[in-house]
């Protein structure tokens, strides 16, 4: 393991390189096309129901911008729209997405720029988050440094065939504003002023001059009318808040509700990311393997059941986690009971501790949001086999990743580089 040297990086929890082989550094996302990802959907349009189901392709899309252009543009709600997993901007995208209602052949004459949408037939049910089978990812990392570039690669695919630590990527967080998990953390505590004010004022050093002057100004005055003015049009769900603030003077709780209902509910969510972060961070900086059960450990096998590694049990565990039938795995505490099994749990229990977040807390977050946020298990270890070239200074690499999975976690232990190279 080694530790990582960029501060953005350690305070999101992401905190140690597996490999401690050199860096090859470059650039990720030159041009869009250079990161490559294709969902891959569980199933197909049944031919029936009230959801039509499509096909989308598009570049150098914000997410949550994508589905309110495609809203618009059919003059329908976005909340029509649904998805089962978010893409990244700065990428060349294909994704599924279920539209309520939807009518093929008003699909079939939709023009957005930089945007191909194929209907492809009704079916009974809407897509959910997490629904689909994994992603398939294309990238091309420019401009690499590494003198020997073929033999740091080869390395680095060596020492990297035990995994990696399955963190959530900094794009769960935001890129350039790393604050979602800041916003989700005030929600929970129903602190809804303090998370309007993080989410509009709370300004951040890799943004523009200007659009950090204009969130403190935001919050020196907090003239929500005057704001709006001044922020740009691009952050347009900055705006949105600011806008429903400048009619509903004090309604804090009802500016945040304003948003659209999955990317508010996203804000929760990255608290709970980087709880796990953080716990998968200091079991790092134990020294312990990421393949190495330990008592009191929670385990996730393949089909899904669920254990505990065991003093009596350790031996046959490591048996089985070498053969991928189950991994170790952090529990993400939710509105549910939360029992401390090991020194994980332990650690989570006190990160919520000195944060003053309950099981209470989840709940009433989730009854604010319409999100149930149940506890779930997320495994530590992330394994795929990883196929490289290497052309000049740069490195292709295609690999694929089950839902959830982060394909910068793979592409930071080659590079070990500056994060906003990764934007």
């Amino acid at each position: 393991m080694m530790h990582t040297p960029y501060p953005v990086e350690d305070t999101l929890g992401i905190s140690w390189y597996a490999t401690e082989t050199p860096g090859i550094g470059g650039v990720l996302r030159k041009e869009p096309e250079d990161f490559r990802v294709e969902e891959m959907p569980l199933g197909g349009p049944s031919g029936e129901g009230p959801y039509l189901l499509c096909k989308l392709t598009k570049r150098n899309w914000e997410h949550q911008h994508a589905m309110k252009s495609i809203a618009a543009a059919l003059g329908i709600s976005h909340r029509r729209i649904s998805w089962a997993g978010t893409k990244d901007k700065n990428a060349l995208t294909t994704q599924y997405i279920t539209i309520y209602g939807g009518e093929a052949e008003a699909v079939k004459e939709l023009h957005i720029k930089d945007m191909e949408i194929e209907p492809l037939g009704m079916t009974q049910h809407a897509l959910s988050l997490g629904a689909l089978g994994g992603n398939r990812f294309a990238i091309t990392i420019r401009d690499c440094t590494a003198p020997d570039l073929a033999g740091t690669v080869a390395s680095c695919v060596s020492a990297a065939a035990a995994g990696f630590p399955n963190y959530f990527g900094l794009q769960r967080f935001g890129v350039v504003r790393p604050v979602t998990h800041l916003v989700g953390r005030e929600i929970l505590r129903g602190d809804y002023d303090a998370a309007v004010d993080t989410y509009v004022g709370l300004a951040c050093p890799d943004e523009t001059p200007e659009v950090q002057e204009t969130r403190r100004a935001y919050i020196e005055t907090r003239d929500a009318k005057a704001a709006i003015a001044a922020f740009p049009a691009h952050l347009g769900f900055e705006r949105s808040v600011l806008s429903y603030l400048a009619t509903h003077p004090g309604d804090s709780g009802g500016a945040l509700q304003n948003l659209p209902p999955k990317l508010l509910s996203m804000f929760v969510s990255a608290y709970q990311s980087w709880l796990f972060n953080r716990v998968l961070s200091l079991r790092c900086a134990d020294g312990t393997g990421l393949d190495e059960p330990l008592p009191g450990e929670r385990l996730v096998f393949t089909n899904g059941r669920e254990d505990i590694v065991t003093e009596a049990n350790r031996r046959i565990v490591s048996v089985h986690i070498g053969r991928g039938r189950c991994a170790v795995a952090l529990f993400l505490p939710g509105a549910g009971s939360f029992r401390t099994e090991g020194r994980n749990d332990k650690r989570m229990a006190a990160l919520l501790a000195e944060d003053g977040i309950t099981a209470d807390h989840f709940e009433r977050a989730g009854a604010f949001v319409h999100l149930h946020y149940a506890g779930t298990l997320r495994p530590i270890n992330v394994k795929t086999e990883i196929a490289t070239e290497v052309t000049g200074q740069d490195v292709a690499l295609a690999f694929t990743l089950p839902p959830g999975h982060y394909a910068t976690t793979i592409c930071r232990e080659f590079m070990k580089a500056d994060p906003l190279a990764m934007i």
